[in-house]
């Protein structure tokens, strides 16, 4: 039964491996292993996804991030400034360091941040809000979100032609939280709670409290080694650097400074990238579908990218469609916007909800009758993702084709 048990708890913390192992399993039923396999992995792709987290990884460990995003939040007294700055804030990581990675950062503090400032109610608009900066803001880099990787490296695009692509959708995104952000939290403050009630009550990262980091305590000599890591990893995800002379040199830095950098790289949504390379070379190779969906994706290629990644996710739809389309630009809007939407659209949505079923269970002041419970937090997160989605998808369709 414990064997049972614990088989269950991996597959639900897991299910996108486990969905991508299973449909990359069914498709080699119909297209058996062969030469042709070899070809289906976009070694690049992980090699770069690597990089980016392990360097991400490090960094977290001398806290950096929390350091970073401390020192944001503390500057304000208001509960407006407090959420606008703690949603750009998991913008502004999104950028550099992927959606997965920032929202892995940020939630935690922000629950911290909030109990503390003595408003609880605004937990549930504040996760969903940094789901959505997590996810499209996140579009307007080439690392910051998996997907993107992925289509840059494919595609071979160019930074100026990938940053004109994305201009008009980020800027939608970013008007659209930072006022979203200003509405939802101006509905939300708690006038009758007092912040100094609350000083104590925060909520743990990952099984232990949310560390607070002061810069005296920051590790000067490693991070003096991590951000020039870091700008290898990104200069590999630019084709300055080959990729595999980065990836060992990451290696073997993080193995003498950081070993558990290395631990904690999400080795799960690389083993995801090459199943669903898998399922994606075997699709591409079956006559029936190639001649389905290469017409739509020529003609609705933004509509269907869009579409297929509210059921599937928008890292395997970017990794299956662009077997079928050299059109790159719509296929690369679709999946970002599709991260918006369902519950499914994109990981990082699933880690919000995650989170903030933690928070419940660890922050009594979460539990209380006046704070969110979490049907009420997913109405929320599914309204507010797809009224996101509909306004980007049609005006991007309008204005973009």
């Amino acid at each position: 039964m414990r064997l049972r048990y614990r088989l269950m708890q991996l597959l639900r913390r897991h299910w996108m491996l486990a969905a991508a192992a299973l449909v990359a399993f069914v498709s080699m039923l119909f297209v058996p292993p062969d030469e042709a396999y070899l070809g289906y992995f976009d070694w690049k792709t992980i090699g770069c996804l690597f990089c980016v987290l392990a360097v991400a990884s490090a960094l977290r460990n001398v806290g950096v991030f929390d350091w970073a995003a401390r020192a944001a939040i503390t500057r304000f007294a208001s509960p407006c400034t407090l959420t606008m700055t703690l949603v750009l804030v998991t913008a502004v990581f999104s950028m550099a360091f992927t959606n997965d990675v920032a929202l892995v950062i940020m939630l935690p503090l922000s629950v911290a941040a909030l109990v503390e400032f003595g408003q609880p109610r605004l937990v549930s608009a504040v996760f969903a809000l940094q789901a959505l900066a997590a996810n499209l803001c996140g579009m307007v880099t080439p690392f910051g979100n998996p997907q993107n990787i992925y289509l840059y490296s494919y595609y071979h695009v160019e930074l100026g032609e990938f940053l004109r692509t994305m201009a008009l959708p980020f800027a939608l995104s970013v008007a659209g939280i930072v006022f979203a952000t200003w509405f939802m939290t101006r509905r939300g403050v708690t006038e009758s709670d007092d912040p100094a009630l609350q000083p104590q009550q925060a909520m743990p990262s990952e099984g232990a409290m949310a560390p607070t980091t002061s810069a005296a305590m920051l590790d000067r000599r490693r991070i003096a080694v991590y951000v020039p890591l870091f700008v290898l990893a990104l200069l590999a995800v630019f084709r300055v650097v080959p990729f595999g002379i980065a990836v060992i040199i990451v290696i073997v830095v993080l193995l003498i400074l950081d070993r558990d950098a290395l631990l904690k790289v999400d080795y799960p949504l690389l083993a995801t990238f090459l199943c669903f390379f898998v399922f994606a070379g075997n699709m591409a190779r079956i006559p029936a579908l190639e001649e389905l969906l290469m017409p739509v994706m020529s003609q609705w290629g933004l509509l269907t990218s869009a579409l297929t990644s509210q059921v599937i996710s928008n890292v395997p739809a970017a990794v299956l469609l662009s077997h079928f389309t050299d059109a790159w630009q719509p296929l690369l809007i679709g999946v970002n916007i599709g991260g918006a939407g369902t519950f499914v659209g994109s990981l990082a949505s699933l880690i919000a909800i995650r989170h903030f079923a933690i928070a419940r269970t660890m922050v009594p002041r979460l539990r209380e009758p006046d704070a969110p419970n979490t049907a009420s937090f997913l109405r929320l997160f599914g309204v507010v993702n797809g009224v996101f989605f509909v306004v980007l998808l049609v005006i991007c369709q309008l204005v973009l084709g």
